[in-house]
């Protein structure tokens, strides 16, 4: 399997306390991982690390063989456009339209003329169902949607992962399914992706592979069969309880 992100050793503190101690872990091209732990675990806080959001205390950081922990920002741009970060509220432009929200890192990074940017935003939005909705203003829209709107900007740039910080948090069970057919179908098209969660059954549909932080290490990596089996009292536990 080819590798596309290695994480070694990571470790992390605010304030003398520790977040993480000695995170490690692979994905791999065409797989979706599931990164899991109860509140506090820092799972934002490593999605935000991989791209340089959160510089780290030690450890290495690898996308691609290239090390990513130490670059100067515009060479962490140069990562960002292939590995993309999907923030939890969708992060969008309030002042222009849900059209202009993802044109915008078209026009600012890479030499499309208007049509070609036209027909790529185009190209997003059909695929997230909002295209009807390409003139509204991110305050015309509803949580469900913006998360969506967010999604397909993260995916403007054709990056080859794409990290979702809580793509289904505080969404309707309707929205949520939604959001979840877009993951499979941004996977199907051949993004790799990890997917930070509290929700287990919605990791279980989507993931090849869950991931469990706890006391800082990654405590469990394993499929979602090996997860559903172990007899582990934590894991046990942790699914009841989630």
């Amino acid at each position: 399997m080819e590798t596309l992100l290695e994480i070694k050793n990571l470790s992390k503190s605010f304030d003398d306390k520790p977040v993480h101690c000695g995170v490690t872990f692979n994905l791999y091209k065409g797989e979706t991982i599931g990164l899991l732990g109860n509140s506090g675990t820092g799972k934002s806080v490593l999605l935000r690390s991989l791209i340089g959001l959160e510089e780290i205390d030690s450890g290495e950081i690898y996308y691609r063989k290239q090390k990513v922990n130490g670059l100067k920002e515009e060479e962490l741009f140069k990562i960002r456009t292939k590995v993309s970060y999907s923030f939890q509220n969708g992060a969008l432009f309030d002042s222009v339209s849900v059209y202009e929200n993802i044109a915008y890192p078209l026009f600012e990074h890479t030499k499309m003329k208007e049509a070609e940017v036209d027909a790529k935003v185009m190209e997003i939005l059909t695929l997230v169902n909002m295209a009807e909705s390409k003139d509204l203003m991110p305050s015309d829209l509803s949580g469900g949607m913006q998360k969506r709107v967010g999604l397909a900007r993260s995916m403007a740039l054709n990056p080859e992962v794409l990290l979702y910080d809580e793509p289904t948090a505080g969404l309707d069970p309707v929205n949520v399914e939604l959001v979840l057919n877009f993951m499979k179908e941004f996977k199907k098209q051949g993004f790799s992706g990890i997917f930070v969660t509290h929700d287990i059954p919605a990791a279980k549909k989507i993931c090849d592979r869950l991931l469990i932080l706890k006391d800082g290490k990654i405590y469990f990596d394993g499929s979602v069969d090996q997860f559903e089996k172990s007899d582990d009292p934590f894991i046990k536990n942790f699914s009841n309880s989630n």
